[in-house]
């Protein structure tokens, strides 16, 4: 019997999990972690530049960012594109360095950030189902019994199972994080 559509299959399902997995790290809790500025995009001498190539960002404390920059030149822009992202971070800029201070969530923040993580999780389990179809059609097309036909959507249907219940584990894991005072 030929595995390789449930093997192609479990390799996408094994990146869509990696996938939510990054997005989850971008939903901060509370306390500092550089990847929540993943996705600033910085102009650089007139290239949109990602953030994290263009500074050091650390944790000196657990509720403060440091980023140091390459160069000292674009500071003020990186300052602005922090401002622009809508993370709910306020920047101070000292001429050397940009220092973020981590505010403490709110209530109605964990409330919402929840939320957020529950349509990534929504978002990972339509990925899922996409490729359990994808599966199923590929099945299909193949020239075999209809037993074995029976027998690999099975092994499909077993493994999209397993994966919604990984991203379910993720999310409770990530929803306790974020209630968590």
């Amino acid at each position: 019997m030929n595995d390789a559509i449930i093997q192609n299959a479990k390799t996408k399902m094994n990146l869509s999990l990696e996938n939510l997995e990054k997005r989850f790290s971008t939903v901060r809790a509370g306390r500092a972690n550089p990847s929540s500025l993943d996705g600033i995009m910085v102009p650089y001498y007139g290239v949109d530049t990602p953030l994290k190539q263009l500074a050091v960002i650390s944790v000196p404390e657990a509720r403060q960012l440091l980023i140091k920059p390459f160069d000292k030149s674009c500071l003020g822009a990186m300052e602005k594109a922090i401002l622009a992202s809508n993370l709910g971070y306020n920047p101070n800029n000292d001429g050397e360095t940009i220092r973020i201070i981590i505010p403490a969530l709110t209530e109605e923040r964990r409330k919402e950030l929840t939320k957020q993580v529950k349509a990534l999780a929504e978002e990972g389990k339509v990925a899922i189902r996409n490729i359990r179809r994808d599966a199923m059609e590929e099945i299909e097309r193949e020239e075999i019994s209809e037993d074995e036909q029976k027998g690999k959507e099975k092994q499909v249907q077993n493994l999209v199972d397993q994966y919604n219940k990984l991203i379910e584990e993720k999310l409770k894991e990530k929803e306790e994080e974020l209630l968590t005072v």
